[in-house]
């Protein structure tokens, strides 16, 4: 599939983490970068309530879109995301959490373990 997307940052994302499925032939990291190939308005947004809703307390959180700051959330997970608004990075933060790129998180989990995707 030939992408139209002109954005080089996400060019070099979806690039990176297809790379990273050939190198430990990890599917999750394919199927986050075949969900950020799909128009931006297909992509996930995950507001802290969902987060707070569906993740469990130190589990990792993949959101193959932005997350946005509406609703609260009080558990420490670690989320990573292509984006995420200023004020739902500093709530993450302040609940004890942590935000990561999707880049970094491939890089720290090569093998994607223990990682669930956000739809």
């Amino acid at each position: 599939m030939r992408s139209c997307k002109t954005n080089p940052q996400l060019i070099a994302t979806i690039s990176n983490l297809k790379a990273k499925t050939r190198e430990t032939q990890a599917a999750i990291w394919r199927d986050v970068a075949l969900r950020l190939e799909k128009p931006k308005r297909n992509w996930a947004e995950a507001n802290l309530s969902k987060l707070e809703m569906y993740a469990q307390d130190g589990e990792t959180i993949v959101v193959p879109g932005k997350v946005l700051a509406a609703g609260t959330i009080s558990k420490k997970i670690t989320v990573a995301a292509y984006d995420f608004s200023d004020a739902a990075a500093k709530a993450i933060v302040a609940a004890g959490g942590k935000t990561l790129t999707l880049e970094e998180l491939a890089e720290a989990n090569p093998k994607g373990t223990g990682v669930r995707i956000l739809r």
